[in-house]
């Protein structure tokens, strides 16, 4: 029997139904991953033996007609910055190549509470500092079509496991389009919830007021089902909002909702076969029912700035943590202060040491004023208009990224043009709404992403949407 190709929902049928045990479906994925990673480099840490006491567990409560619910024997992988208690948790720094996670994740107990089975920890750019997962102190995750391209990032190793069959879906993190990105370049679901739904507890920081745990699944469906357990207020997390309701309603038609197409995204920048297949995907939904409306959205330029500047200062505030003294790599030297330096120059990589600097740059007297105060006076411009466009419309469709993947090494040497793979995504992050990426076509062999982003915890639109999507181009 073919174990594989499984999604959360068909796994947890195959279970109930007792066609193939949770052991079962984990020795097939344990066995893909190891007769596979070393060509996709997804895996940095492999977890064999907790794995499969997990499933065995599974299966006693199953046989005891105690499932715990849709995930119970579901074997997941897990980002490399999400903390799983007392496994390696590097977050793709050589700076933490032995940390030993003391505790789990808000997310990661929540999922062991549904009784998921974790398979390992994947490769990601060092602390979720890139557009590729070229970063990894470890080697670059390589695209699961085509070897010579990446997955991109940050999320690149997630992305790639959930498409290469090396685990039935994943969690990542998003800072300004880590998961959405990679998703549209695997042809996978990737969502990113509103700022605040998710707790970020256990989440190692990059950039605190973007950060954001979400998905990379198969379906819409596999993706409905993670969110729901994840999600919710916790106390660890003082920034997670309230309880909000969550409601999925699958519906067949989407007749009356309004798709804002914003005119500032549709210029210059993307490449003609994404422009084709997003549109093709558009005029899809507007079969189904929906309303198609240009809108205005100002300062989508003004987005990325705001958020590299941003994100800059808070990964030099995030970083400094790592010093040599409390965890991580500790380099011999004659002075403290060379202890300090020494550690974090062998420990860091080359982006992650460039936004430091910026950073400290950017945060330092006398120009803190004319950067870090004057894009955050931005950001608060940006959040005034998504809320006016949302007045007008339900959702918000673009591109998620403007190109299909692109060859290893391709970007790696201009910052800038790696910085432009985010156009599209890094808005969202910057005023902490959710959005979803699904797949609307190939171009060439290579995926293309659309990019459905929805208003202050509208999950469930988004979903829904996405949801008809995929039911109209179902094969």
């Amino acid at each position: 029997m073919d174990f594989l190709n499984q999604t959360i929902a068909s796994a947890h049928l195959g279970l109930e139904r007792g066609d193939f045990s949770s052991v079962e479906l984990t020795q097939a994925y344990l066995k893909q991953i190891h007769g596979l990673n070393a060509t996709f480099n997804a895996y940095l840490t492999v977890l064999d033996e907790s794995a499969l006491e997990a499933a065995k567990q599974s299966d006693v409560r199953r046989a005891a007609d105690q499932s715990l619910g849709s995930l119970d024997g579901i074997p997941l992988a897990v980002k490399d910055n999400i903390l799983i208690q007392n496994t390696r948790t590097t977050a793709g720094s050589k700076i933490l190549e032995n940390y030993i996670a003391p505790n789990d994740a808000t997310v990661i107990r929540k999922l062991r509470d549904g009784g998921a089975v974790f398979l390992g920890k994947t490769n990601m750019d060092e602390f979720a500092l890139g557009s590729s997962t070229e970063n990894s102190a470890y080697g670059p995750t390589k695209h699961p079509r085509d070897l010579d391209r990446v997955p991109g990032g940050t999320s690149g190793g997630s992305a790639c496991a959930v498409a290469a069959d090396l685990c039935v879906a994943a969690l990542g993190s998003d800072t300004g389009g880590s998961i959405r990105q990679p998703a549209a370049f695997c042809g996978i679901i990737g969502l990113k919830p509103t700022y605040g739904r998710v707790s970020r507890s256990g989440l190692m920081a990059a950039a605190s007021s973007f950060d954001q745990i979400g998905s990379l699944t198969k379906t819409v469906k596999d993706a409905e089902i993670l969110f729901s357990a994840i999600h919710g207020c916790d106390p660890l997390d003082q920034t997670t909002a309230p309880n909000q309701p969550f409601r999925m309603d699958y519906p067949k038609k989407i007749d009356g909702l309004r798709i804002g197409l914003p005119k500032q995204a549709w210029g210059e920048g993307m490449t003609d076969g994404v422009r084709t297949h997003v549109m093709e995907g558009i005029k899809i939904l507007e079969a189904l029912g929906a309303q198609i409306v240009e809108v205005s959205l100002p300062y989508m330029d003004e987005a990325l700035a705001v958020y590299y500047v941003l994100n800059f200062c808070e990964v030099s505030a995030n970083l400094s943590r790592f010093d040599g003294m409390r965890f991580g790599l500790r380099e011999k030297a004659a002075s403290l202060m060379e202890t300090y330096m020494q550690s974090r120059t062998q420990g860091f990589g080359p982006e992650v040491r460039r936004r430091i600097m910026l950073g400290t740059y950017a945060l330092s007297k006398g120009y803190y004023d004319a950067y870090y105060r004057q894009a955050r006076k931005v950001r608060t411009l940006i959040h005034r208009a998504y809320a006016e466009v949302f007045k007008t419309v339900d959702v918000l469709i673009t591109p998620t990224a403007p190109s299909t993947a692109f060859k290893i090494g391709e970007k790696i040497s201009d910052p800038l043009t790696l910085y432009l793979e985010d156009i599209f995504t890094v808005g969202v992050n910057v005023v902490g709404i959710p959005a979803l990426s699904i797949s609307c076509g190939d171009h060439e062999g290579l995926p293309v992403g659309m990019q459905i982003m929805g208003k202050m915890f509208d999950e469930g639109k988004i979903l829904d949407i996405a949801y008809a999507f995929e039911q109209a181009t179902k094969i």
